[in-house]
């Protein structure tokens, strides 16, 4: 029972302290988790070699990203963004990690170690100008400013040299479980697609791991085969796979739920795997779940011809959203069949909130079978216009009934008398009534576009005016009143880890770039999009108002809009709350159960 994806140390870990990782790691015993990474303060290991093997601190400080964007310098997608990384950033993850691996093993789980991967900072060419190491391309929508890393040839005799001498580092720090992991093409297209090749690589990560350690497993996750499914046909797979010796490579079939992997494979040619439901992409937040997939898929799994499933693993890109779905994912690596999924959610909102509610139980099941039931494939980027950039061309599309969430939030307000001391209650009261007005704000948009497009400037300011002035102060208020949807929370958390100004602006920097532009220039614009107070006010909500301004100007002038020219004008605005430097509150404020019974009597269709 695996939990943890490679992103999730990035979206939602990256400031925590070890108070928060030890209830972290206490929830995934009580879950029943017994497999999971131990990726934390890897860079001080890392550094240490790169010393020891003559490169100086500025080539590895232009190396590092900074915190919030590390998982992705792991993978070999990035380099230097947001960095360096301060001195002191190395000592406390190194403690921290010291205590999240004494922590899991005393709770009898196994724990996973990074390896490498094959990925070097260029430093390493300059101390040993004969390595054979090719430059790779720009990843996502990076150029090669803070992209293109170099790849070691998995015949260069400095490929084993590093990744030992890496694992050494670990091992003698940590000590192991013998299980580790790498990932050597995360969304970056191999030099060749010939399969010795490809097994030469994936032979050599392996012989480094078993340089170190031989008794060495090798943890993978399987997003690669699925994300460029045109350049992974079955020869590939069965190569790279192939290169490890049976049995000594362990595959996440990582997108299980909606792009299962294992069924085109023949079971990963003979590899062990374990199904993961993915789920969240980017810790968005969101009300969404495959329920049928997940309740039927690792059932599946374990019938299909010569299946070498091992376990389920859960793999959010992002945590913290959607609880109910991972309880039920957590609770099928236990069953031996599929559950009963209206019966299990109705005993679901009596163990959440404490007590048995009839208007709860019943709006559990409403959200179960619509915003929860997703089905064919489903890919859970929140596209609302709510978190997106605004533009005449926003997709509105529900995979489910908008009614059945209005109905949804109407019953959890009913039982707010009953159950309204229930934290966990006012939690899930401020997720369904954001639901709720993120779908109003689309239904808002059409208004907009439609008195746009027909020329009608006194309906487009009042659908403007009261998306504006009215709907989205109010959500930010609602999400206020909630220490869990706090943009305060995040940037103090990101504050806290720091130890002096400087590194405490930094810091800073790199949390709120991440939530929205995620790059210099919006190179993933949006992709970590959260709703927290704060946020929806100062930066979708400043969007939203010159997005109506430039709608207006148009009607009134006569000239068309430009999505050119206010995208320009929208990007300064996004830069701007990345710079702004003010200060937001760390703790909530109002009545959650008002705010909602307010925003219900004004917007409730």
């Amino acid at each position: 029972r695996y939990y943890q994806n490679a992103c999730t140390q990035s979206y939602s870990y990256v400031w925590w302290d070890w108070a928060r990782w030890e209830r972290e790691i206490d929830w995934m015993a009580l879950s029943g988790i017994n497999l999971a990474p131990a990726f934390t303060g890897q860079e001080a290991a890392w550094q240490r070699v790169y010393r020891s093997l003559g490169l100086n601190q500025s080539e590895i400080d232009a190396y590092f990203t900074g915190p919030a964007f590390l998982a992705w310098n792991r993978m070999g997608n990035l380099r230097g963004w947001a960095g360096p990384l301060p001195p002191a950033w190395h000592l406390k993850q190194l403690y921290l990690q010291y205590r999240i691996v004494e922590r899991m093993r005393s709770l009898g789980m196994i724990t996973v170690l990074p390896a490498f991967a094959g990925h070097v900072p260029r430093g390493v060419l300059r101390v040993f100008p004969r390595v054979n190491a090719t430059r790779l391309g720009g990843w996502s929508h990076f150029d090669c400013t803070y992209s293109c890393t170099y790849l070691l040839d998995p015949e260069d005799p400095m490929f084993q040299v590093i990744g030992t001498l890496f694992l050494k580092e670990l091992i003698k720090d940590f000590g192991t479980d013998h299980i580790y992991s790498a990932d050597t093409f995360n969304e970056m297209t191999p030099l060749s697609s010939d399969p010795a090749y490809l097994s030469r690589v994936s032979n050599a990560v392996f012989r480094s791991m078993t340089g170190a350690d031989p008794e060495a497993l090798w943890l993978m996750q399987g997003w690669l085969f699925q994300h460029q499914p045109d350049f992974w046909q079955p020869a590939q797979v069965r190569a790279l796979l192939h290169g490890v010796p049976l049995g000594r490579m362990i595959v996440l079939d990582l997108f299980a739920e909606s792009k299962p992997v294992y069924q085109w494979t023949e079971s990963f040619y003979g590899q062990p795997f374990i199904w993961c439901m993915l789920h969240n992409f980017g810790g968005n937040h969101g009300l969404f779940g495959t329920v049928e997939a997940i309740n039927h898929g690792p059932f599946a799994a374990r019938r299909f011809p010569n299946s070498t499933m091992m376990g389920t693993g859960v793999v959010p890109e992002g945590i913290e959203q959607n609880d109910m779905v991972y309880e039920l994912m957590n609770e099928l690596g236990w069953s031996q069949e599929p559950l009963d999924l209206p019966g299990w959610v109705t005993r679901y909102a009596e163990r959440r909130y404490g007590a048995p509610n009839a208007a709860a139980a019943s709006a559990w099941r409403l959200l179960l079978r619509s915003v929860y039931n997703c089905t064919g494939v489903c890919v859970n980027h929140n596209r609302s216009p709510l978190v997106r950039r605004p533009s005449l061309r926003m997709d509105t599309q529900l995979w489910y009934n908008a009614s059945d969430v209005y109905e949804a939030w109407r019953l959890l307000l009913s039982a707010g008398a009953e159950l309204g001391s229930s934290p966990t209650f006012r939690y899930d009261l401020v997720d369904v009534t954001r639901q709720a007005a993120q779908q109003l704000v689309s239904e808002y948009y059409l208004s907009i576009r439609r008195a746009f497009q027909s020329q009608a400037l006194p309906e487009l300011l009042t659908a403007g005016g009261v998306l504006v002035y009215d709907l989205l102060p109010e959500l930010d208020s609602l999400l206020s009143s909630h220490n869990h949807f706090l943009l305060g929370r995040w940037l103090e958390s990101a504050r806290a880890v720091a130890t002096s100004d400087r590194e405490a602006e930094q810091y800073e920097l790199n949390a709120r770039n991440q939530v929205t532009l995620w790059g210099p220039s919006g190179n993933i614009l949006d992709y970590a999009n959260k709703q927290l107070g704060g946020l929806v006010l100062d930066y979708y909500g400043v969007r939203w108002s010159l997005f109506i301004s430039a709608l207006v100007e148009s009607l009134n002038s006569g000239s068309p809009f430009h999505q050119d020219q206010f995208n320009q004008a929208v990007f300064q605005v996004e830069r701007g709350f990345v710079y702004n430097k003010k200060r937001y509150p760390a703790v909530p404020a109002g009545d959650t159960l008002e705010i909602s019974r307010k925003l219900f009597l004004k917007y409730y269709p």
